[in-house]
């Protein structure tokens, strides 16, 4: 089994400045890439979950998103770092009904474990709000990191 560093997206990775998907406004959040970076060469499986609403509210689309997310690894290839994989929700109750997979229910962190064979019990989720960390208690992540420093750096 593949231990795992589960990370959120928006305020963990980057600057969060409200639905992110814009690739000329995007900024790391400070150690981001070095943290990433190091947990690549631990040989832990580096993913990403993330809550993305603007795609329910239609303010930007999955093909952007997606864009993105491509960005965000070509600026990691910068520093020889890369995240395995990117597991989002694009749902919203409010526009789309319940789903399983918007934090804090567990539903992108179990999936992930199943598609990569991951020890959840072995590996962390590092997550700037109480959704990601319910999220980590509900899937049974064995190390849970709330982080809120939201402050940009360059790579």
């Amino acid at each position: 089994m593949n231990r795992a560093l589960f990370l959120d997206r928006d305020g963990t990775i980057n600057v969060d400045l409200g639905y992110s998907y814009k690739i000329d406004e995007f900024k790391f959040v400070v150690g981001a890439p070095e943290l990433i970076k190091k947990y690549n060469e631990l040989s832990y499986k580096i993913i990403v979950v993330t809550n993305q609403s603007g795609i329910a509210r239609n303010i930007f689309s999955e093909i952007d998103m997606h864009k993105l997310h491509s960005h965000i690894n070509s600026l990691l290839s910068k520093i020889h770092a890369h995240v395995d994989a990117f597991y989002f929700c694009p749902h919203h109750p409010d526009f789309t009904g319940e789903c399983s997979c918007r934090k804090p229910k567990p539903g992108m962190l179990l999936q992930a474990a199943m598609d990569l064979d991951i020890d959840l019990s072995g590996s962390i989720l590092i997550g700037d709000k109480d959704s990601d960390i319910e999220a980590g208690v509900a899937a049974g992540v064995g190390t849970l990191i709330k982080n809120v420093t939201n402050r940009e750096v360059k790579l």
